[in-house]
C-alpha cells in the first residue's frame, strides 16, 4: 500500500508518468458503462429487445438479465472491426511507447467517430454543433466528441423506438382480434391479454421471432 502511494507522491519524472497513466486508466474504466452504453450499438439493440418483450406481454421473460447479455454480446459482435482498429492503430502503439497518450486518443477517437457518424441523423447533429458554436466541419474527424456523442444517442433512440413501434404492429394486431371476439361473445370480464398471450407466443414461435429481431438489428449497422 505505501508503494502504491510513494507511485503518486514521487517527483521522478518516470513515476509521475507511471501515475498519469494509472489514473487515466482508472477514468477509463469509471466511464466505461457510459462509453458503452452512449458510443456504441447497445443502445438499440437493448430498446429494441425490451420493446419485443413489452409487445409479447411477458412480463419478465426474458428476464432483464438475459436481455443484457444478449444485447452485450451483440455489440461486441458488432463493434468488433472498429474495437479492432482502435487496438492496432492506437492501443497497441501506446502499450509499446510508440506513441503517447495525446496521440492515442486521437488515433482511439478516429474510428468511433466514423462508426458514430455513419449512424447519427444530420439533423441531430448541427442541433449540437449549432449550440457550442462549432467552427466549420470539412471532415468527420474535425467533428468534436462533445457533439457527435448526444447527437448519436439521440439518432439511435429514435431508429430504436421506429424498429420497436413496428415490433408492436402485429402484437397490436392480435390483441384487438381477441378484444373483439371476446366482446362479441359477451365475456366482458375475462381480460383480452390472457388469452392473446398464447397466441402472441405461437406466433413469435412460428415465424422465428428472434432471428428476425437479431437479422433487423445487424443489418440495421451495415
Amino acid at each position: 500500500m505505501n508503494e502504491f502511494i510513494d507511485i503518486f507522491s514521487s517527483t521522478d519524472p518516470e513515476n509521475v508518468t507511471t501515475s498519469i497513466q494509472l489514473l487515466l486508466l482508472l477514468t477509463v474504466f469509471s466511464l466505461a458503462p457510459g462509453i458503452l452504453i452512449l458510443m456504441t450499438s447497445f443502445t438499440r439493440i437493448v430498446i429494441v429487445l425490451s420493446f419485443t418483450r413489452t409487445s409479447l406481454a411477458t412480463q419478465q421473460m426474458p428476464p432483464n438479465q438475459l436481455l443484457v447479455g444478449l444485447a452485450l454480446f451483440m455489440t461486441f459482435f458488432i463493434m468488433a472491426p472498429t474495437f479492432s482498429e482502435i487496438n492496432e492503430q492506437a492501443l497497441t502503439p501506446l502499450l509499446d511507447e510508440e506513441i503517447n497518450i495525446e496521440e492515442a486518443y486521437e488515433l482511439a477517437s478516429t474510428p468511433i467517430k466514423y462508426f458514430m457518424a455513419n449512424h447519427t441523423r444530420e439533423r441531430d447533429l448541427a442541433l449540437f454543433l449549432s449550440y457550442v458554436e462549432a467552427p466549420e466541419i470539412e471532415t468527420i474527424e474535425d467533428i468534436p466528441l462533445t457533439a457527435l456523442v448526444p447527437a448519436f444517442a439521440i439518432s439511435e433512440l429514435k431508429t430504436a423506438f421506429t424498429m420497436g413501434f413496428m415490433i408492436f404492429i402485429p402484437f397490436l394486431v392480435i390483441d384487438m382480434t381477441v378484444a373483439s371476439v371476446l366482446m362479441s361473445m359477451g365475456m366482458m370480464m375475462l381480460p383480452p391479454v390472457m388469452i392473446s398471450l398464447p397466441f402472441k407466443v405461437l406466433l413469435f414461435v412460428l415465424v422465428d421471432g428472434w432471428y428476425l429481431i437479431s437479422e433487423a438489428l445487424l443489418s440495421s449497422f451495415n
